[in-house]
Parts: C-alpha cells; sequence; structure tokens
C-alpha cells in the first residue's frame, strides 16, 4: 500500500508540474490573477480652451464618439443621434463574444464617468482598466492608444468632462467563458511619458493618426481577434452590424487597394463617404473624418502611400466567398 501511495504522490507531482508548466507556456497565469495594473494616482489635468478643442478633435478621430453614441444607421455616413453624444450604447454586432457594451463616458455622477476621477479615465483609455479594475475588451482600442501622447491623453478627458451628462442606464459587459479571462492578459500598465508627435514629419506624424484612428484594426483581417500575418492594411474583415454586413477594404497602395488614389481622390473619399459614384458603406467612419483639417488627411495618406502593397482583392460587390490568400471569407475575395 505504501508502494502505491508513493506511486500516487509522483503521478500527483508530475502532473501539477505538466499543468504549470502548460499554462505557463500558453495562456499564461494572468487569466487566473487578474490583469496587470498600476496604482492610481490623484493627478487631474487642468481644462484649457486649447485641450477642450483638441479633445473635441480627438474625439471624433478616435472614434470615442462613434462607439460611445449612438447613431442613425439609416443615414449616409451613420450620424451620432443628437443627445445621445458620449452616453454610451450597446454594441450590436453578433460575432462578439457576448454582451459588449461601451460604457457612458458622460459626467452624470450616476450612470456615467461623473464619479471616476480622472487618472481612472487615463488608465482606461491607454491601458485597458475599467474604473472598476477589470481588464477591458480590447475592442476598446487601448492597445493602439498606448501611443497616444500625454497631452492628447489629457485633452480628451478634459473634452469628456465637459459633455452634457446623459440620462443612459446601461447593462454591464457580459464577456463568454474562455475569453472574459483570456483577455485579462491583454492590459499593460504605462509609466513612462509619451511625447507629442512632430506635424512636420507628415509621414510620422499621419502614422500617429492612423494608429489613433484605428485603421489597421478595421482594414486587417482577423481571426479570433488576431490579426492575419501578412495582411496588414490589407482589408478583408467581414464586418456584421446595423450598418448591415460589408468587408474592409484593401487600403495598401497595390494596385488590388487603393494605388489609383492620388491625394485629390483620398480628401474627397474622406470628406463625402463616396470613391467618385461607389458608395461607401457608413461603418467606415468618414462621417467622423471628414471634420479633420487637409493637413492631417494628406498626413494620413502620406503615411498609408508607404505601407507594404499586398495583392488582396476585396469587391464587396460579389458574393461573398472563401479568399485562399488570407483563407477568411469576404466580398469578392482573391482566390489565387
Amino acid at each position: 500500500m505504501k508502494k502505491i501511495g508513493k506511486v500516487l504522490l509522483v503521478v500527483v507531482i508530475a502532473g501539477a508540474v505538466l499543468l504549470i508548466a502548460g499554462i505557463s507556456l500558453t495562456v499564461g497565469w494572468r487569466p487566473f490573477i487578474g490583469p496587470k495594473a498600476r496604482s492610481l494616482t490623484s493627478r487631474k489635468f487642468d481644462a484649457t480652451p486649447q485641450r477642450l478643442e483638441r479633445g473635441r478633435y480627438l474625439f471624433e478621430l478616435t472614434g470615442c464618439e462613434g462607439c460611445h453614441s449612438q447613431n442613425d444607421w439609416h443615414t449616409h455616413g451613420a450620424p451620432v443621434i443628437p443627445g445621445t453624444e458620449g452616453g454610451g450604447q450597446w454594441l450590436n454586432m453578433p460575432d462578439l463574444p457576448g454582451h459588449i457594451v461601451a460604457p457612458n463616458l458622460t459626467p452624470d455622477p450616476q450612470r456615467g464617468a461623473g464619479a471616476w476621477t480622472d487618472d481612472q479615465l487615463a488608465r482606461a483609455i491607454r491601458e485597458g482598466i475599467g474604473h472598476d479594475g477589470r481588464a477591458l475588451f480590447p475592442m476598446m482600442p487601448y492597445q493602439d492608444f498606448r501611443n497616444m501622447s500625454d497631452e492628447d491623453l489629457a485633452s480628451i478627458i478634459v473634452y469628456l468632462r465637459s459633455l452634457p451628462p446623459v440620462r443612459n442606464q446601461l447593462e454591464k459587459t457580459e464577456i463568454i467563458f474562455p475569453v472574459k479571462y483570456l483577455i485579462r492578459s491583454v492590459p499593460e500598465p504605462l509609466t513612462t511619458p509619451v511625447a507629442s508627435p512632430d506635424p512636420t514629419d507628415r509621414v510620422k506624424y499621419g502614422q500617429y493618426l492612423v494608429t489613433l484612428g484605428g485603421c489597421a484594426d478595421c482594414h486587417t483581417p482577423q481571426v479570433r481577434g488576431q490579426p492575419v500575418a501578412g495582411f496588414d492594411y490589407a482589408g478583408g474583415w467581414l464586418m456584421r452590424g446595423p450598418w448591415g454586413e460589408v468587408s474592409t477594404a484593401n487600403i495598401t497602395p497595390d494596385p488590388s487597394g487603393i494605388s489609383y488614389y492620388d491625394e485629390a481622390l483620398f480628401l474627397e473619399v474622406m470628406r463625402t463617404g463616396y470613391v467618385k459614384a461607389r458608395k461607401l458603406n457608413s461603418i467606415m467612419p468618414f462621417g467622423a473624418f471628414k471634420n479633420l483639417t487637409d493637413d492631417d488627411l494628406k498626413a494620413i495618406f502620406a503615411y498609408l502611400r508607404t505601407v507594404k502593397p499586398v495583392k488582396h482583392r476585396v469587391d464587396n460587390t460579389a458574393p461573398a466567398t472563401y479568399c485562399k490568400l488570407c483563407r477568411l471569407k469576404h466580398g469578392g475575395g482573391d482566390q489565387n
């Protein structure tokens, strides 16, 4: 009996070692112990006219307004419904892993962010930790916003404080298993300063704006929330929601993308939501981008001209088919 007991003990210990090694080498321990999070500070951002105006501008560019407000999807450009600005909404997208809610960011103290500190907002925006300490679902693009300068972060928070309170009570986000635990590995504390970019360097500044605007997030095909390697900006992500069903476009400078665009056409598309006679789907946020300055739109275009060309035909006028290149189903996928 003692010998059997020793064998069982060895088996249990070996199993435990294998389990620990397996977890360490795969998902890691964050799903079990919670996300990384820095301690909150008492910092408060001074409100200035410059920050207020810059924050208003960034609120549109970054998609904050589009996700955290209600939109009229029956109108081209999906304008925000007046009175809902920043008031939050349930994100009605069937492919999301659960009931995902973009919270009320207005200063309403009971239903919104009125009781949240400036650093709670700052930590949520750039580090992915909610005011209640949970890991935010990465549809909130905090991984992109890590690149947001300290001054632009301050400007957005100052602007959020200026919004009229919206009395919109929302249900909590409920993410399905195991995603609700796996996303705990995504947040990372940010403890070093982030400098403002040099707007005179058009390509680098364009890259900064493209990052804050989340262009790569939408225009790169994804599998289980991860971008398909080698298809940066090459389109093909099938997006379904109240706007209908549409695959994102290839915006690389390949002939299958937007190599035929010049600067003037790019600005025209961003201002109107039309590529000549072809109407863009309103999930493309030209309704927000049309308010960017000419200089900023030109900087974005200058950067997009530098990204790697990727051959990947996406045609939303054709039936959705399986694309052998990116191995996803989307409109008119390249079959070669």
